[in-house]
């Protein structure tokens, strides 16, 4: 375990997680082959540094049954030493189409079965699209299942501010939306973050480190532009985001500053980014991607915990350097919208 508990946030249905989260996206096949036995065993360095939440989904290929196979041997072992509990958060992403209670029940089942649980701590919905309301029926059944005992926490992924409120309006209680939030894209700020403080939702943010774009490795690099140099699809797809929020050139400013900040802390540029995010308003826990089952696996564990550390304090001078490069970027709530609007085209 870690020396410095890892700090923990309480989501409105009782449920604590990790401030930092373990994302499991990677595994998914989009960042190439896995090998699953090695990302099970990859899974304890994280448990044993005290980060004991996984963040995963239906649709992201083995996930749910590499967490049941290590969340299976983890409680094999408890009869002989005290081992910590884990959190699974998993998400339940639908196609559009009729949604009634057996239909929502059956994935659940699945996710349960996959996960090696008999209820699930935490469902985080997403849909593809908004024209389409039965995604009010879709929550409506989740929150009956909630009510049941079948799922601790009922939360969202990528709703915009207006779908949040409009559900909360009809009574269902959310936990957590799972958002895009970095240095780079600050879109929660504008909207989100002032609905969720008011009604006690945390936000559970990913993309925070822009798929490793955020680090010293890509300081003073020339722009990757090939497949081989974006060779996986969060580099991909957050390169793309820099591109929208005002391309390489202004990003390389950032990480200038950022490193020169991280300096003054001795800490990671990865470490500053995280922390930058924690510190906003609503923000529950920040989603770390971990690279399960491949080669490196587990190497951002002390910068995750860094980020997360009481010792970490971004100053005044810190923001306001740091806002002196994001003042310069382009307005992406005007370029793309709110959060999540980038999959609904």
């Amino acid at each position: 375990m870690s020396p410095v508990p890892v700090p923990r946030v309480t989501l409105s249905g009782g449920l604590e997680v990790c401030r930092v989260l373990n994302g499991m996206w990677q595994v998914s096949g989009a960042h190439g082959p896995v090998d699953r036995a090695a990302a099970v065993k990859d899974m304890q360095a994280y448990v044993d540094a005290g980060l004991t939440t996984f963040d995963m989904a239906d649709i992201y290929g083995p996930a749910e049954e590499i967490f049941g196979l290590f969340n299976s041997q983890l409680k094999s072992k408890s009869s002989e030493t005290s081992v910590p509990a884990l959190q699974g958060l998993t998400k339940y992403v639908p196609r559009p189409g009729p949604m009634e209670r057996k239909v929502v029940e059956k994935a659940l089942q699945r996710s349960m079965a996959r996960m090696q649980v008999d209820s699930l701590d935490c469902v985080q919905f997403h849909w593809w699209d908004y024209k389409d309301k039965r995604y009010l029926d879709a929550l409506g059944h989740l929150s009956d299942l909630q009510q049941e005992g079948v799922i601790r926490e009922l939360a969202l992924t990528n709703f915009d501010t207006q779908r949040l409120e409009e559900i909360t309006n009809k009574g269902i209680r959310i936990s957590s939306n799972q958002v895009q939030y970095s240095v780079v894209d600050q879109r929660p700020a504008a909207r989100m973050e002032q609905f969720c403080v008011a009604n006690n939702i945390q936000l559970l943010t990913y993309g925070t480190l822009a798929g490793g774009l955020l680090s010293e490795r890509y300081l003073g690099r020339a722009e990757p532009r090939s497949r081989e140099e974006l060779y996986t699809a969060s580099l991909s797809k957050y390169k793309n985001m820099i591109n929208s929020w005002g391309g390489w050139s202004l990003f390389q400013d950032l990480l200038v500053t950022l490193e020169t900040v991280a300096k003054r802390h001795g800490c990671s540029v990865a470490s500053v980014a995280t922390r930058y995010v924690l510190d906003r308003p609503a923000v529950g826990g920040v989603i770390v991607g971990c690279r399960l089952g491949v080669a490196g696996a587990g190497q951002h564990i002390s910068d995750s915990l860094r980020s997360c550390s009481p010792e970490l304090k971004l100053t005044a001078d810190d923001l306001a350097a740091i806002e002196a490069v994001t003042s310069r970027s382009r307005d992406l709530m005007a370029s793309i919208g709110d959060c999540g609007d980038e999959y609904r085209g």
